[in-house]
């Protein structure tokens, strides 16, 4: 079965839709839609009215390019008002031959949080910490022999209300949730290595509307924090400045600005309309510095919370999403944090941006929970795979064009 997953993540700027194909421990991006995001504010959906046909626009355009319909995805949900949940668990191995069964995993991992979760909140992610198999700790138990499985798990809650309008408003389109969980989860899994898996450390995602602060200790999360300060925040600084609208202070701030005045020109110009319909002259090392004064505001109060979150030493600091992509960010970082932070690299081809890392993890992640409980999946059934692998292997090429007459040389000869 070929493992093909879809994510959705819900941003305030844009809405992404990536629907991936796992390959060993690979993510090959099959196709990647995006829109204009409408009824969001913050990273919190305010209005599901204007959101969902926007989701639709995004849908279709994903599908209208594999030829498929999506059906089954999974969603990421912001880190606000995140609560986080130590808990235990056990289940006897009952079966013959004494094997732990993806089954058996399942039954500990529920059994660490039955009746513990408070009525008005949901779980979107259990992680398990820890895992002992009779009286020996094991990273991986499936498939170890044994009496008793036993788990240590971390669990994230966060309120009901938060996300069950939304997953209401998607199963009326035709679209069931498989699985939730925070872009935070999804930042790490993008990340992740063995070296980060035996550390603590933090992720810092800027995006538009919000910077979201994660604290990890050996893969699992365990603190987040999130900022309402984002790439919207350096389109208002500069369309207050030079009296843009918004639209034009955003298309300065992603094709003429740099993270840092380090390497920007005063004698590169942009002359632009503002407001008032008068042109106007901006140099490039003027609105950098409005564009920097705000990136290092934003890092700096990250590090404070990271100090707030945490009182254990961190050994690694990375900064993923949208604004870490604007030209000499890395200066901007090294002025706040020195040495001890590095800027997250997206290497996947058809998503290389930062902005893709939540819902390029979020693929990864399900695809590991699933290996965890012995289990393959894919949102498409096996013959709508069979079709997606016929299209695939399909060239339409004319005979007549210059690409078809090359093909024509090597097949023919």
């Amino acid at each position: 079965m070929r493992k093909i997953i879809a994510s959705l993540d819900i941003g305030t700027n844009t809405i992404k839709l990536i629907v991936g194909e796992m390959i060993k421990e690979k993510l090959n991006v099959l196709t990647l839609a995006e829109s204009p995001s409408k009824g969001v504010n913050n990273g919190k959906i305010i209005n599901l009215d204007l959101l969902v046909p926007i989701i639709k626009n995004t849908l279709k355009k994903a599908e209208d390019i594999l030829d498929l319909k999506i059906r089954k995805l999974i969603i990421t949900v912001p880190s606000n008002d995140a609560q986080f949940l130590m808990s235990d668990g056990y289940t006897t191995i009952t079966n013959e031959e004494k094997m732990v069964k993806g089954v058996d995993i399942i039954r500990a991992m529920q059994a660490s949080v039955y009746n513990k979760i408070p009525r008005d909140l949901e779980i979107v992610n259990i992680i398990p910490a820890s895992f002992k198999l009779d009286e020996e700790i094991i990273k991986n138990p499936l498939n170890q022999t044994g009496e008793k499985l036993s788990v240590k798990t971390v669990m994230t809650l966060i309120p009901k209300k938060n996300i069950y309008p939304l997953i209401q408003c998607l199963e009326k389109i035709g679209l069931e949730v498989i699985d939730i969980s925070l872009t935070s989860i999804g930042d790490y899994h993008n990340l992740k290595n063995d070296k980060l898996n035996a550390k603590i450390g933090a992720i810092i995602n800027i995006g538009a509307g919000t910077t979201t602060i994660s604290i990890f200790n050996k893969g699992v999360l365990t603190n987040t924090k999130v900022l309402a300060l984002g790439g919207i925040n350096i389109d208002n600084d500069l369309s207050y400045i030079y009296n843009l609208d918004r639209q034009e202070a955003k298309n300065l701030k992603e094709t003429f600005c740099m993270a840092n005045v380090r390497m920007a020109q005063a004698s590169t110009k942009e002359t632009i309309l503002n407001k008032n319909n008068e042109k106007i002259e901006i140099n490039q090392y003027e609105a950098s510095e409005i564009v920097s004064s705000r990136i290092e505001e934003i890092l700096n109060l990250a590090k404070k919370e990271i100090n707030h979150l945490t009182k254990k030493e961190i050994h690694y600091i990375i900064v993923t999403g949208g604004i870490s992509e604007m030209p000499d960010f890395e200066l901007s970082l090294e002025n706040v944090f020195g040495k001890n932070a590095r800027l997250a690299k997206t290497y996947e081809i058809g998503a290389r941006n930062n902005k893709y890392s939540s819902g390029l993890g979020l693929i990864k992640y399900y695809n590991e929970k699933a290996k965890l409980k012995g289990k393959e999946f894919s949102i498409f059934s096996l013959e709508e795979q069979d079709d997606l692998s016929n299209k695939h292997k399909k060239v339409n090429v004319s005979d007549n064009s210059i690409l078809g007459k090359l093909f024509g040389y090597f097949f023919d000869n």
